[in-house]
C-alpha cells in the first residue's frame, strides 16, 4: 500500500475577512487537519495563549530565527512580523497529517515558490464596507489601525488571481462547507 503524502493548504487574506474563524471551524469539522502555529513581535490579545495562539516572539529572538533560516516564510505585516516555523511544518507532516496554514498574502506566495504542490486559498470578504465593519467590530482595533488594514487590504484583494481558489466569507456556514469542499476535492487528487 502506497503512503499517502499529507497536503499544505494555504489559507490567507485581508485581516478581519474572518480566516481564523473559518479555519477554526473547518478543523473542528475535519480534526485530521494538522495547524501550523505562527510566530509574531506583535503583543498577545486578551486571552491568546504563547505556543497556541502564536509564538510569541522579541523581534531579537524572530530576527536570530530568521538569519538561522528556521522559517518557510516570514513578512512584515501591520508593523509587526509574523512567519511560520519550519519545526511547526515538519511536526505535522512527520504526523502523516495534512496541514492549514493561515497565513498573510505575502507568506503565501512564498510558500507555493517554496511548496509548489500546496494549494492557496483565498478568503475575500463580501466588500471593503463590511470589511471595515468587522475591524471596528473587534474592539481590538485603533481608528490607524484600522486605516492601515484597509489600505493594506486593496492590495491584497488585487493578489487573489494568483490563488488556487477564492472563497468569499459573506455567510459563515456557507464559506466553512466551500473550504472543507475545496480541502477535500485537493486531497483526493
Amino acid at each position: 500500500m502506497s503512503r499517502i503524502e499529507p497536503k499544505l493548504f494555504v489559507v490567507s487574506g485581508p485581516s478581519g475577512a474572518g480566516k481564523g474563524t473559518l479555519v477554526a471551524l473547518a478543523r473542528k469539522r475535519h480534526p485530521s487537519l494538522g495547524l501550523a502555529v505562527s510566530a509574531t513581535t506583535r503583543k498577545p490579545r486578551e486571552g491568546e495563549i504563547d505556543g497556541v495562539s502564536y509564538f510569541f516572539l522579541s523581534p531579537d529572538e524572530f530576527k536570530r530565527r530568521v538569519d538561522a533560516n528556521e522559517f518557510v516564510e516570514w513578512a512584515h505585516v501591520h508593523g509587526n512580523c509574523y512567519g511560520t516555523l519550519v519545526s511547526e511544518v515538519r511536526r505535522n507532516f512527520d504526523k502523516g497529517s495534512s496541514l492549514i496554514l493561515e497565513i498573510d498574502v505575502q507568506g503565501a506566495l512564498q510558500v507555493k515558490e517554496k511548496f509548489p504542490d500546496s494549494v492557496l486559498i483565498f478568503i475575500k470578504p463580501p466588500s471593503l464596507e463590511e470589511l471595515e465593519q468587522r475591524l471596528v467590530g473587534r474592539g481590538t482595533e485603533t481608528p490607524e489601525s484600522i486605516a492601515l488594514r484597509l489600505e493594506n487590504a486593496r492590495g491584497e484583494l488585487a493578489l487573489a488571481e494568483r490563488y488556487d481558489e477564492v472563497l468569499v466569507n459573506d455567510d459563515l456556514e456557507t464559506a466553512c462547507s466551500g473550504l472543507l469542499r475545496i480541502i477535500d476535492a485537493y486531497e483526493r487528487n
